[in-house]
């Protein structure tokens, strides 16, 4: 679905939710085989037995793709992502768990260089099935104006 949001139209404050979607060990072994990243934080059951967490956890980067792989639920032809700040895992994802993601408006702004456009800064917050938050981030939009 396409739908225009123009730079005008952003409100800071407002907010959006996703659905759930619960994190699969498939999902685990997948992103290890695209990435490399096989630490036994994320392989080895046995080894995170000993480990502080008790059991293996999810990779970080796993839970921001997917988590901002839910917040695309249109696309607007007005807007293009223009990066990502402050990117913090702030507490373990297991398998099993459900994630959702919370996005609000944070902050609007002119671009220096671009007076036809402006920076939408929006927080991400990613939360598990307890409403904690699992990871967060600001997500930069350059946005046209009318």
């Amino acid at each position: 679905m396409f739908q225009s949001i123009y730079y005008e139209d952003y409100v800071v404050g407002d907010v959006r939710e996703t659905y759930g979607r619960t994190i699969t060990e498939a999902d685990i072994v997948l992103h290890a085989g695209q990435t490399g990243d096989f630490y036994p934080h994320h392989m080895d059951a046995e080894w995170c037995r000993t480990q502080d967490f008790g059991r293996r956890i999810a990779h970080g980067t796993l839970i921001f793709s997917i988590g901002v792989g839910m917040t695309a639920q249109a696309v607007n032809p007005q807007a293009m992502s223009y990066g990502y700040d402050r990117l913090r895992f702030v507490k373990p994802v297991f398998i099993g768990d459900t994630i959702r993601a919370r996005v609000t408006v944070k902050e609007k702004k002119d671009h220096p260089k671009r007076p036809a456009q402006g920076i939408v800064t929006e927080l991400v917050e990613v939360l598990n099935q307890r409403g904690e938050t699992v990871l967060a981030c600001e997500h930069l939009l350059l946005v046209n104006k009318r």
